[in-house]
């Protein structure tokens, strides 16, 4: 058989992986003995979870992140070359969305190489599904600057982004830092922009709420640690 990059979806919490992922993707992962992940120790431990039988200390892992080097993700691929199959699995969430995973697929269709992409769950889309928010007109940003003041300029351009293209705007921030974020989004934003929080989806402790910065100044949530996902949007009349 050909040569396939498996696009692996991972659980963004701890719930059971067997809930979260269809049948499909779990013989997947049972298939393969080569991954190239973002973190090994989560990735072994998500793998087990998933129902691994063979041995996992048979398993070839590459490890890729921000530090990896451009020469080190080209020999990641190897495999593939030789007629294997590899899979790829993000730390959590679906897999090139919001991490490095896209650099492996790019190569992949530079080699002529399949890449199919799995069913799982993605908190970016889960996220604009349950916000209320344009699903037609939508777009994410990723992380937004860390300084204060290049912060707050970032939201008020988004803010008016979304109000001139009738556009959702997604974004997020390292958890430890999402009060942080918080506080500027409610100091920057007009009382009538929609701010949609999205905290730990899919999980025992999911939190999704939609409302008015007005409103919202009236009681902040604590949102440190917690995986969130934050949307604004300005409704048309």
């Amino acid at each position: 058989m050909p040569s396939v990059l498996y696009l692996i979806p991972s659980t963004i919490g701890n719930e059971d992986v067997k809930t979260t992922l269809p049948q499909e993707t779990l013989e997947v992962i049972q298939s393969l003995d080569e991954f190239i992940v973002e973190n090994i120790r989560t990735a072994r431990r998500f793998i087990k979870k998933a129902g691994y039988i063979q041995p996992l200390d048979n398993i070839n892992f590459h490890l890729l992140n921000k530090h990896t080097s451009e020469d080190s993700v080209t020999t990641f691929l190897e495999g593939l070359k030789a007629g294997k199959s590899i899979g790829v699995i993000s730390e959590a969430g679906c897999p090139c969305i919001a991490d490095p995973g896209a650099k492996i697929v790019a190569l992949a269709h530079q080699m002529g190489i399949k890449v199919k992409p799995l069913t799982g769950p993605s908190s970016i889309l889960l996220a604009l599904m349950a916000s209320g928010f344009n699903g037609q007109n939508f777009v994410f940003h990723g992380y937004l600057p860390i300084d204060k003041k290049q912060q707050q300029k970032s939201l008020k351009e988004i803010e008016k982004q979304a109000r001139l293209n009738n556009q959702t705007q997604i974004f997020m921030e390292t958890p430890f830092r999402n009060n942080k974020l918080l506080q500027n989004i409610i100091m920057s934003l007009s009382e009538s922009t929609m701010l949609c929080i999205a905290c730990e989806i899919t999980t025992a402790n999911e939190y999704i709420e939609t409302k008015s910065i007005g409103l919202w100044k009236k009681k902040i949530p604590d949102l440190n640690k917690r995986n969130t996902v934050f949307l604004i949007y300005n409704y048309v009349k």
